[in-house]
């Protein structure tokens, strides 16, 4: 259904734990809520497949601030030595539920 292919600057989103997330260029916006309509499970969140680097895994998009994040797992994460403020190449995948 959609297909992005992006870089992005690793952030660190600080609740009770640290959680890191690659932020989705705002270009990509309307086409990822256009699609989020077939493939959203509620609360604004988009189950992708997505690989970080070549390392494939599953997650939800979640919404934040008028864009979309890719969380970044820690077992995706530290294998690949990623953390905050590193440049990861995503690619993801949304497809109808």
């Amino acid at each position: 259904m959609l297909t992005l292919t992006f870089t992005a600057t690793i952030i660190e989103w600080r609740g009770p734990a640290p959680f890191f997330f690659a932020p989705i260029p705002p270009e990509h916006t309307p086409a990822i809520r256009a699609a989020a309509k077939l493939a959203s499970y509620g609360w604004g969140c988009i189950p992708i497949t997505a690989t970080a680097n070549g390392t494939a895994f599953t997650t939800s998009l979640m919404p934040k601030e008028g864009i979309y994040m890719v969380p970044l797992k820690d077992k995706v994460r530290r294998p690949l030595g990623l953390t905050m403020g590193d440049d990861v190449e995503i690619a993801l995948s949304i497809s109808p539920r």
